[in-house]
């Protein structure tokens, strides 16, 4: 019987009626393009995306991002923030059944023989023991639902601490891919500045050599040094470069940046993988961090509930029962059972105007979560958009610099042969290898952007299809 109580007030509670408005979905028909067919529906962040960057192919890129799933601090500290947000909710739902607690005691108390009272009176000093074993039951009943609407809000606060941890998981392995795109087209351009380094120091010895038997002028052999020179420059910049993209990549994968290494592999010509024609349709059903903007507009709506409670009376059950003696031996005595058991009501007379204002605050903080959902929206349109626009020009940017650089190279060779034969000045040789030499780093830039651009696309489309 006495196990039943507990579960029959919390039935009673649950019956009982709720106030506050009950969550509806915000509406973002009139922001959501009409090409992608959108509509309403529940969040579908928990949709398993995947190891979506093996679709590049790349077995080093598939290590490290392993690596950060395993060792990234950052990471490690968003599933803590998930723990913390779920122990949260299920505390709230602790609201929801009485409070029990058992209460043990011994104390020995001297009273006074000189009490000050109205009357005289004589009463003998005297020395009393007192042992208790009490168990105190304290319950609010949850009239109004201000208990649900707690767990309802707690609910969605850790549903969408939970969204943000899937946000953080794609921000970090997207954050990877897109460095180690960098880092491969630092290597490309460091590949293209050495052999041209080499081909240059190459000339300056054959023209140090024609120098010395006075068949060209000095002018030729200073053009020579002077573009070996600024070559060094540009690969000692371009190292740099690499040396900052492989510090960022330790730092998301959770590795010290002294015992960091990757070998050098040029990215290659290679267009990135093509991204499916029709997934905008879904893709804001599966994007965490609009997930996690809409469960906490829930959150706030149901805060509303939790401060309109205060307008109603608070029905508390309290109630003792256990042993009361002044003696050890006689405790657990059946002249030694004491129980109490009684309801109290209590309605707020004064402060009408503060709940007020409390629901007025948090009306508000319900329409700033809705204007954040609707910009989380916007931005979501926004970065597939540019992604497509990035992915689709960049393509044609490279198919462009493609055809450069075959032109470049074919006139290079042949100027060099005019060179070798004297019918062109060195100046014209030196102009063609920097032509050739600038559109080879920018081929590699491109490409690199390429992939990054398909990164940013497959975040923005909430992860893998």
């Amino acid at each position: 019987m006495y196990t039943r109580f507990p579960l029959f007030l919390a039935s009673f509670s649950l019956a009982a009626c709720t106030v506050g408005p009950d969550h509806v979905k915000p509406d973002t028909a009139d922001i959501t393009p009409a090409k992608w067919r959108w509509q309403a529906a529940a969040p579908r962040d928990d949709t398993p995306r995947g190891e979506w960057w093996k679709v590049f192919a790349d077995s080093e890129l598939n290590r490290l991002e392993t690596l950060a799933l395993n060792a990234s601090p950052s990471l490690r500290a968003a599933a803590a923030r998930v723990d913390q947000s779920r122990a949260a909710a299920r505390i709230s739902i602790s609201e929801w059944l009485p409070d029990v607690r058992l209460k043990n005691g011994a104390s020995r108390e001297q009273f006074s023989g000189n009490l000050p009272t109205p009357v005289p009176v004589n009463i003998p000093r005297g020395r009393v023991n007192s042992f208790s074993g009490i168990i105190d039951l304290s319950y609010e009943i949850d009239f109004w639902g201000k208990v649900r609407r707690e767990v309802e809000s707690a609910r969605a606060t850790a549903d969408s601490v939970s969204s943000s941890y899937h946000s953080a998981i794609l921000t970090l392995t997207g954050d990877v891919a897109a460095q180690y795109f960098l880092l491969r087209a630092s290597d490309a351009e460091l590949d293209a500045l050495r052999r041209t380094i080499a081909l240059r120091e190459k000339w300056t010895n054959l023209l140090n050599d024609k120098f010395k038997a006075g068949a060209i002028p000095e002018t030729d052999l200073a053009r020579a040094q002077t573009e070996v020179a600024t070559a060094r420059a540009e690969l000692a910049s371009v190292k740099r470069q690499r040396q900052e993209a492989s510090d960022t990549l330790a730092l998301l994968c959770g590795q010290p940046a002294s015992s960091f290494n990757l070998g050098e592999h040029p990215i290659g010509s290679k267009a990135p993988p093509v991204i499916p024609s029709g997934i905008p349709a879904s893709m804001l059903e599966r994007r965490p961090d609009i997930a996690a903007t809409e469960r906490l507009v829930a959150a706030r709506n149901a805060d509303i509930g939790v401060a309109t409670s205060a307008y109603f009376p608070a029905v508390r059950l309290t109630g003792t029962a256990g042993y009361l003696s002044k003696d050890a031996d006689t405790l657990l005595g059946a002249d030694s059972r004491v129980w109490s058991i009684g309801p109290s009501v209590s309605l707020p007379l004064t402060g009408w105007a503060v709940i007020h204002f409390n629901i007025k605050r948090q009306k508000a903080a319900r329409e700033e979560a809705i204007a954040n959902y609707r910009q989380a929206v916007l931005g979501a349109i926004r970065d597939v958009e540019t992604s497509l626009a990035q992915t689709r020009y960049l393509g044609e940017q490279a198919g462009a610099t493609g055809d450069a650089l075959t032109a470049s190279t074919k006139a290079t060779d042949l100027i060099r042969q005019s060179y070798e034969s004297g019918s062109v000045s060195y100046l014209e040789l030196l102009d063609a290898e920097r032509t050739r030499l600038q559109i080879e780093r920018q081929s590699a830039q491109v490409a690199a952007q390429r992939h990054i651009a398909t990164v940013r696309l497959i975040k923005a489309l909430g992860g893998g299809w």
